[in-house]
């Protein structure tokens, strides 16, 4: 089961005043009337163009934009005088859409001219906002009803890693989320997974049900023979234990493999 997914697509951008490590006066961030101070500091030409994309965002919301006017609203506060388009261009260049800009590791970020603590922690809370807004629509819920919102939220979380990541959704008896852990981290092609401790941790939270999760790297989500026979192995422990396999996600760039609907489970 695939299909192409974009979590970044409906979701507005707020703006994040984080500091650049520039010597700015404590008041040009730090209120209304700073910011004014901050904006008459500005070239014409740049604080008109920064008033055009707030108002189309305002009026429009991120439908109405482009993924490089959206990175330039990101670093609007990050970098407050200056002329911000040219490293949100490079920036997509660099790493090809706005979700992979947010989600590339810091020492590539780094990488970038013009990227300094500032515009790192702007764009890592970007990040780390959608995944909060993302999983906030899963839980508590029954996840088998809200299915989609599942996906955006694993899309979010692990489309973009450069490393696998191994996570488990432990479920209870209405298949509402009660946990959602990471259980490791691997390298570019492999993540190592101890069905015990999965299995023990399903017991500690009184788990009815489990989903597995991991991604690849690679992006593409086809299961490798190791992955079915990891899950083959987790699900016959489950199987004894009473807690029901619901499914293994694997997630790729944009789109995702089910073990259930690829007739695995």
């Amino acid at each position: 089961m695939t299909r192409q997914r974009n979590a970044f697509a409906e979701m507005p951008l707020p703006l994040f005043p984080a500091a650049q490590g520039l010597s700015l006066p404590e008041t040009a961030v730090g209120s209304a009337g700073g910011e004014k101070t901050a904006n008459a500091r500005l070239p014409s030409y740049i604080r008109d163009h920064r008033k055009r994309l707030r108002s189309r965002f305002l009026q429009g919301g991120a439908a109405a934009m482009p993924d490089y006017e959206l990175l330039e609203m990101v670093l609007f506060g990050a970098i407050p005088r200056a002329d911000v388009k040219p490293l949100a261009r490079a920036l997509l260049d660099r790493f090809g859409n706005l979700a992979a800009v947010v989600s590339a590791p810091p020492a590539q970020l780094r990488q970038v001219d013009g990227v300094g603590e500032g515009v790192l922690c702007s764009l890592k809370l970007a990040e780390a906002m959608a995944a909060r807004l993302a999983r906030a629509k899963v839980l508590n819920r029954p996840v088998i009803s809200s299915w989609d919102a599942l996906l955006d939220y694993c899309h979010t979380a692990m489309a973009h890693r450069e490393t696998e990541h191994f996570r488990v959704l432990f479920l209870d008896r209405k298949n509402t989320l009660v946990a959602d852990e990471e259980q490791g981290r691997g390298t570019v092609d492999h993540v190592p997974v101890y069905p015990r401790e999965v299995l023990r941790r399903a017991l500690e939270l009184n788990a009815s049900a489990l989903i597995l999760v991991h991604n690849h790297p690679s992006g593409d989500p086809t299961p490798s023979q190791a992955d079915i026979a990891m899950t083959d192995q987790i699900r016959r422990g489950a199987e004894a234990l009473s807690i029901t396999l619901h499914d293994h996600l694997i997630i790729g760039r944009g789109r995702e493999a089910s073990f259930r609907a690829l007739g695995l489970l």
